[in-house]
């Protein structure tokens, strides 16, 4: 039985990356330009144009009909069993659009199954290269999606923010307060948390706010390296995670040579809020 997968552009992941995976844009807009993410903007240029503009850009969910051409073409291409990962409802409308197509095109009795990641960026990444394992393994769609939500809680995204200036701009910071973070080189760690972003700790000056990320590590009982895990970076340079890379080493050097540490530049989707210079990291916790 072929269990196909289906995730969305905020999961950052590229289709290319399996056989059984279809990824469906967000759309991003810059005033009256809307872009499809990943297919007609970059992330690269995606990051040029945000630095660049003086507003910041709206992001939009997938709709509901591409996700039915999304299942006939899964289907068309000899799937049994679809199982739609999505970044969190609470982040996005995406999972009702989902869920509405799913629920039109059958539903669980026609072997179509929708799951909330309750994360985005590289904790939904993470749960979506797990459900591939196990399509691979042979796993039917409802083991699939058990699994998946039996997990999910066990997934950690951290995050450090270069800058407020971006949450301030989205309405998530007061002025005042995006001012005085600047003033004082405020970093703010971040997670999400049953599926919203959530603070976890604010450190003066880039040093601080990485040992405050790897405590937050040991705090969940370290990395399984057994199971998926993602770092990520925000920007037009990766250059910020690979000296935290460097500065941490401790954490992967007896697990994960370092060549090997999986990486992708965050997109549109949670790019518009934490703005350049963002690093996150993305593991399930060690049982």
């Amino acid at each position: 039985m072929t269990v196909h997968i289906i995730a969305d552009s905020a999961a950052d992941i590229s289709a290319d990356a399996d056989s059984r995976l279809t990824v469906l844009p967000l759309t991003v807009a810059f005033g009256e330009d809307i872009y499809r993410d990943g297919v007609d903007i970059s992330k690269e240029r995606f990051f040029e144009m945000l630095i660049e503009s003086d507003e910041l850009p709206t992001t939009g969910q997938v709709n509901p009909y591409a996700y039915t051409e999304a299942i006939e073409q899964a289907h068309a291409a000899g799937a049994d069993e679809i199982v739609i990962l999505t970044i969190s409802a609470k982040l996005s409308g995406t999972n009702q659009s989902a869920v509405s197509a799913a629920a039109e095109a059958g539903g669980e009795q026609a072997g179509i199954y929708v799951v909330d990641t309750m994360s985005a960026t590289v904790g939904e990444r993470v749960l979506v290269e797990y459900a591939l394992r196990l399509a691979h393994e042979g796993w039917k769609a409802s083991e699939i999606v058990r699994e998946i939500e039996n997990r999910r809680a066990d997934v950690c995204v951290i995050g450090l923010l270069d800058t407020l200036e971006y949450l301030r701009r989205g309405g998530r910071v007061p002025a005042a307060a995006a001012v005085i973070g600047e003033l004082f080189s405020i970093k703010p760690v971040i997670t999400i948390r049953d599926g919203e972003v959530a603070l976890l700790g604010k450190a003066r000056g880039s040093k601080n706010g990485k040992n405050l990320l790897n405590r937050e590590i040991e705090a969940a009982g370290g990395v399984d390296f057994s199971m998926p895990l993602c770092l990520g970076y925000a920007g037009l340079t990766d250059r910020l995670l690979q000296k935290y890379i460097d500065d941490s080493r401790a954490l992967w050097e007896d697990a994960a040579p370092r060549d090997q540490l999986p990486i992708t530049r965050v997109g549109a989707t949670i790019g518009t809020h934490v703005g350049p210079g963002a690093i996150a990291l993305a593991f399930f916790k060690r049982a």
